[in-house]
């Protein structure tokens, strides 16, 4: 059978009135429009010598869209710099790598406050459209008010850069602690730690919560439920006393960590009767094969826990799971976590420890955030690689609004590998008449329909006043 040869082509470089990674446009304007680009010029005008020369927020702005758009290092600024009649003017690589030396912890605080100022702008579009904040669910119900997911991930080296030092996993680098937004997958804080830092060190988790906190808008952050989850690596005594005393400021937290198991938990498991074993649940609601969930508050000595913590553990055979020795001895992986959430007023320990395990959607949000800027960091300096996990949260937001605000079905739950391949690295051509500039999508791509109306989504989105 003779092969179907592809048509013959000649390359040449002299092409005109082309564009690449048109797509990125959007989230460029989405920066606009959210007041994000004005934020975060406010934030940084006394960078801007004189007032010439690049807009810092500006070139801020276009390094979170360049990650957004899936680029790594500095020098993928070329992708938007090189298409100026698209992106405008964009910095030099020399001028953006002047910026980020420039930005101080004082200017790290101010580009917080800007990105908390363009997330309460997103949020109030989106309920303009009648799209609240989406809600989590755990076994088939709706879970009231927000949750925050906190997680330290590693991230590997590979020459000399400043506080990066040997991980417990035996690698060389970072190992920075994040907090996820589950409604949206937003990003919501992170912080830049040495390759060394403790896992569960209470003041790393007390100093990324406080932030996350701040990132919420105060029509949400006061009167909205917040459950905080985080692995065992969160469930210090400091760090669960500071999420009860956040209730002082008028804040409703409250938590479900998970919990260690020391050998007086494991002899209160061993100890259970087999009638207080209870079947566990799926996310769906349904009974979860070969998995048990026991009630252990009561049992284990929880002394010097925040006042009236329930505890529960969660027996369930798992697979190809790796074991511990305790848990080989009936071949069932445990799990124990600790909440506050009253019976009375959170359900069952089923529905509890189901919802805790939801928490494992983090690992997802660090997957695709380690694509979008904090996998790899540009510089020796740990100041500036500081700055660069801050664009990198910056550049998940963007994406998490666009899914929220601009597109509908698959796309609206798409992760960024998805969008970049199907929406914002498309090509496309540049036409000029009736003194317009005409972005025009092949009549042959798949998914033109889609990008075209979260063009016109994102214009009809009312801006910010002033």
């Amino acid at each position: 059978m003779q092969a179907i040869l592809r048509p013959r082509v000649h390359v040449s470089t002299d092409g005109s009135g082309v564009v690449g990674h048109a797509g990125a446009r959007l989230l460029a304007d989405l920066a606009d429009a959210t007041g994000l680009t004005a934020a975060y010029s406010t934030a940084l005008r006394s960078l801007r010598p004189r007032g010439t020369g690049h807009d810092p927020g500006r070139i801020i702005t276009d390094l979170a869209v360049m990650l957004a758009d899936g680029g790594e290092t500095i020098t993928d600024l070329a992708v938007l710099r090189d298409q100026a009649e698209v992106f405008g003017p964009v910095a030099s690589t020399p001028t953006a790598w002047r910026l980020l030396a420039d930005v101080a912890e004082r200017a790290l605080s101010s580009l917080r406050s800007a990105r908390a100022q363009a997330r309460e702008a997103a949020w109030l579009q989106a309920a303009e459209h009648s799209e609240s904040i989406p809600a989590v669910r755990a076994a088939g119900r709706v879970l009231p008010g927000l949750v925050l997911d906190l997680d330290a991930t590693l991230v590997t080296c590979h020459s000399e850069k400043e506080q990066a030092a040997p991980t417990y996993k035996g690698g060389f680098g970072y190992h920075p602690l994040l907090c996820f937004l589950a409604n949206t997958g937003e990003a919501m804080s992170g912080r830049l730690r040495p390759g060394n830092a403790g896992a569960n060190t209470a003041s790393d988790h007390i100093t990324v919560l406080d932030q996350a906190l701040a990132q919420i808008p105060d029509a949400h952050r006061h009167g909205t439920d917040i459950l905080v989850r985080t692995d065992s690596a969160g469930s210090s005594k400091a760090f669960l006393t500071h999420v009860r005393d956040v209730r002082k400021r008028g804040i409703r937290t409250s938590f479900s960590v998970g919990y260690a198991i020391t050998e007086p938990v494991r002899r209160a498991v061993r100890a259970i009767p087999d009638r207080l074993w209870h079947p566990a649940l799926d996310q769906d609601g349904t009974m979860r094969d070969g998995a048990e969930i026991a009630e252990l508050t009561g049992i284990v000595d929880l002394n010097g826990y925040p006042a009236a913590p329930a505890s529960s553990c969660a027996a369930s055979a798992a697979p190809g799971a790796q074991l511990s020795l305790f848990d080989q001895d009936e071949g069932l992986r445990h799990q124990v976590f600790l909440t506050d959430t009253p019976y009375s007023g959170g359900g069952s320990a089923q529905f509890l420890e189901v919802r805790h395990r939801g928490h494992a959607t983090v690992e997802d949000h660090i997957r695709c955030g380690k694509t979008t800027g904090f996998g790899r960091f540009p510089s020796r300096d740990f100041g500036i690689n500081a700055v660069w996990l801050e664009l990198s949260l910056t550049a998940i937001d963007l994406l998490a609004w666009t899914r929220i605000l601009l597109l509908d079905g698959e796309l609206a739950a798409a992760e960024p590998k998805k969008l970049r391949y199907r929406l914002l690295h498309v090509a496309a051509r540049l036409t000029r008449g009736g003194r317009r500039l005409r972005l025009r999508i092949s009549v042959t791509w798949p998914w033109r329909h889609e990008l075209a109306t979260a063009f016109r989504r994102l214009a009809a989105l009312p801006r910010p006043v002033g």
